[in-house]
């Protein structure tokens, strides 16, 4: 199953760690895409356990984590009890972070740079590339919705490949095919 999350770490710069604690830019989506990303990819470095932690905490700070989750089941969500959600609401997190927080420490050597902002009113959406030696740049397209007085990420398209549309079918191929609550253990699982 491919996350959003995925796209947003992978665009991660390879600046030195950066303490869990560093603030994200968040005034500005360009500069709010470049230090989220440089700050993410700061925080898995190191200690894997310690790093989910920081990871997860970054991940509930400036990515809209409920209406992402909420989008993934749209189609379900008229057909699951209020226990079943609430049981999603609680596994999704920790399922993001347990399934792709270890896989991130291989694009220590990416570099992220923002390419364009085009605001939208209460939205933007900032075009990125990402390079890692020896391979083909990658382009990102981060999907910022403004939340407060700030910007929190809502979906990314990476290689002309939607995250949020890819995950929600991944999630609909295994409702289909087990149930939900099949779905809600699996995520417990990864998480």
């Amino acid at each position: 199953m491919r996350s959003v999350i995925v796209a947003a770490i992978l665009a991660g710069s390879s600046i030195a760690a950066v303490p869990a604690t560093a603030q994200v830019s968040n005034q500005d989506p360009g500069k709010f895409v470049q230090s989220l990303a440089t700050t993410g990819f700061g925080v898995l470095k190191g200690d894997k356990g310690t790093a989910r932690g920081k990871f997860r905490s970054l991940l509930a700070q400036h990515f809209a984590v409920d209406a992402i989750g909420d989008r993934l089941i749209r189609r379900w969500r008229p057909k699951i009890s209020d226990v079943q959600y609430k049981a999603y609401k609680t596994a999704f997190p920790d399922f993001i972070v347990g399934t792709y927080a270890d896989r991130l420490y291989d694009y220590s050597d990416a570099d992220i740079k923002v390419v364009r902002v085009q605001n939208q009113g209460n939205s933007a959406a900032v075009l990125t590339q990402v390079t890692r030696p020896g391979a083909r740049p990658v382009n990102a397209i981060w999907a910022l919705a403004k939340v407060g007085g700030g910007y929190k990420v809502t979906n990314l398209t990476v290689g002309g490949v939607n995250i949020a549309v890819a995950q929600e079918a991944d999630f609909n191929s295994y409702v289909q095919r087990n149930g939900f609550d099949a779905l809600v253990n699996f995520m417990e699982k990864r998480g």
